[in-house]
């Protein structure tokens, strides 16, 4: 028996790291669905969606920190431990940065939200997505290419993050006459834009849990 089928024999009578990863994923789609939704909505309504934004941010910090705790305490893990903890570290980044992108729109009081900033929220939304598709895919670690053909889409959507935030930015500084208006929307976008950065990274992870167990 190979050391991999060895491995895999532990993989689905894990009990632990994987509920938290699937909870982890799961609160970011949730939360960049909102955040979505969000900048589809009128203005008096965005303080509600900001408030729940957060709450999600903080529930996936404490997943990672849970997460770091049980490294500790298990022996057996269902891929190496320090891939466990630079995945949901990588989930932890994204969130940061749609919750500050969140918090940015809210802070500034960004009135006007513009067509670059929805498309950029619905790409991250798509990537969260892929992401949580991934992590089922890492339950059972059968079918692996799986996870490859996924993280091809996040990169895809990454560099289409790309194409929208640099026509977004020349769009502001050629349009926007006032200052504040074009520090608002810079922040904002590079938040999100940072955000499919981060969507990327958990991409370049899962890619390197892959190739080991494949």
């Amino acid at each position: 028996m190979s050391i991999n089928s060895f491995f895999k024999m532990f993989t689905p009578k894990d009990k632990v790291f994987f509920p938290l990863l699937k909870e982890a994923s799961s609160s970011l789609i949730q939360l960049a669905e909102l955040l979505h939704e969000c900048v589809n909505a009128p203005k008096d309504q965005r303080e509600a969606y900001f408030a729940e934004i957060s709450k999600l941010e903080a529930k996936i910090e404490g997943l990672k920190q849970r997460i770091n705790i049980e490294l500790g305490k298990n022996f057996i893990t269902p891929f190496d431990r320090e891939d466990i903890f630079a995945l949901i570290k990588a989930i932890d980044y994204v969130a940061d940065n749609l919750n500050g992108a969140a918090n940015r729109m809210k802070i500034y009081q960004v009135a006007k939200i513009s067509k670059s900033i929805r498309k950029l929220t619905e790409v991250n939304l798509d990537a969260c997505k892929l992401i949580g598709e991934a992590i089922e895919e890492l339950k059972e670690m059968r079918n692996l290419g799986n996870i490859n053909v996924i993280c091809e889409k996040i990169n895809k959507l990454e560099a289409k993050s790309d194409k929208i935030f640099d026509k977004a930015v020349q769009e502001i500084f050629e349009n926007e006459m006032d200052a504040k208006n074009i520090i608002k929307y810079k922040e904002v976008l590079s938040s999100l834009e940072s955000a499919a950065d981060q969507c990327k990274s958990v991409a370049y992870v899962l890619e390197a849990i892959s190739v080991k167990h494949s």
